[in-house]
């Protein structure tokens, strides 16, 4: 954590202390710091945020949490949008292609987090 918090400009004698406070949600980096800390990871700095429904990456981020938590998998039977059809059938691909071993967990989970 203390490197994390150094890496993206948090004074060295309390970056753990501020990196943990943001894990924890007692406190919420500002958005510049926020984009830092994504960057540092490698992920989308939506990734931290809670989805904007009224969105297709929203919605897509929110089905990726649910298949964090709880193994869902959302058909296309339940969907009625043409936008939202084609990038569910894209995460399929991309589901498929992590479970036959052609991608690693490594690169589903990247597709993921910086999923736009």
């Amino acid at each position: 954590m203390k490197y994390l918090g150094m890496a993206v400009g948090l004074p060295e004698n309390n970056a753990d202390i501020r990196i943990s406070q943001y894990e924890s949600g007692t406190r919420t980096p500002k958005d510049d710091l926020l984009f830092k800390i994504a960057n540092e990871l490698g992920v989308s700095p939506d990734t931290f945020s809670v989805p904007d429904l009224d969105t297709i990456s929203g919605v897509m981020h929110t089905l990726f949490i649910l298949e964090d938590l709880y193994s869902f998998r959302f058909t296309l039977e339940n969907c009625a949008s043409d936008k939202l059809k084609m990038a569910i059938n894209e995460w399929h691909r991309k589901y498929e292609s992590y479970s036959k071993g052609e991608i690693s967990k490594e690169q589903y989970d990247d597709w993921r987090y910086n999923y736009k």
